[in-house]
């Protein structure tokens, strides 16, 4: 078979691979926090049928080689963890993180996952919790019932004003999580992410100290995906894919030929 039809099949896997990451990219350009992924493309093993520098004569040696691809394949999709804009909702639970850092999510089998997306509600108990699954935000917080308004500070102090009273009531700190990878982290669906061997071990601290990121209440960070950028790159996903599938139709007429002929 002709090698030059394995080599298009891989470039025509890749570039569909591509458009995938590509397609979940604009699906979700309205999604709160939500970080965009790109693919990583590898060439695969070459086969050597001549060793560059190998002798020619007694005195000479070989200046090129001749080695022939295989293709290609997709390696990764890294997640591209650059700050979203920042967009005022005027909703007193909403919050952005403006810089680096994760919020802390307490997931159902124990273990704790990190986001971005600060689009935060309440619970029956009053638990500040994410807006889809209703998992509770660690360290937990509780608004009591009596309270008229809430507020949120930049590092993280979060504080009531709760009917009859002249003060506010302050109810505890949001610690943020950062990674020395965070692309290593697991998407898992649901605006969270996992830790992983690659992420790194957390380092949670207060917001604004330690090189974590500001929180601004009433506030989101909406998805740092460039619709425009995205087109560009779908366009170029495309004709890459049609000149993979040109090269089918060649080497197709090319064996044709020869059966017609021979």
């Amino acid at each position: 078979m002709h090698p030059a039809l394995w080599i298009s099949k891989t470039g025509l896997e890749a570039q569909t691979k591509d458009l995938a990451v590509i397609s979940n990219n604009l699906a979700n350009a309205g999604t709160v926090g939500f970080k965009k992924s790109r693919v990583a493309f590898e060439d695969l093993f070459y086969q050597n049928l001549r060793q560059p520098g190998a002798d020619s004569s007694q005195d000479t040696r070989l200046p090129t080689g001749l080695q022939l691809g295989t293709g290609v394949r997709v390696v990764a999709t890294q997640k591209i963890h650059t700050q979203g804009s920042i967009q005022t909702t005027d909703n007193q639970l909403d919050m952005a993180i403006q810089g680096n850092g994760f919020f802390q999510i307490l997931l159902p089998d124990g273990t704790t996952g990190y986001t971005r997306a600060g689009n935060f509600t309440l619970d029956e108990n009053g638990q500040i919790v994410t807006q889809g699954s209703g998992y509770p935000l660690q360290p937990a917080i509780t608004i009591p019932q009596a309270a008229t308004s809430m507020s949120v500070s930049v590092d993280g102090t979060v504080s009531v004003q709760e009917a009859g009273q002249s003060a506010p009531t302050n109810l505890g700190n949001i610690q943020l999580a950062d990674f020395i990878n965070p692309s290593g982290l697991q998407p898992i669906g649901d605006n969270l992410h996992l830790e992983t061997g690659s992420s790194g071990a957390p380092v949670i601290g207060t917001p604004g100290l330690d090189g974590l990121g500001n929180v601004r209440g009433g506030q989101l960070e909406t998805s740092n995906v460039s619709t425009v950028e995205e087109l560009v790159a779908m366009i170029e996903t495309q004709r890459t894919y049609e000149t993979n599938a040109k090269v089918l139709s060649a080497v197709d007429q090319m064996l044709q030929f020869i059966n017609q002929t021979l």
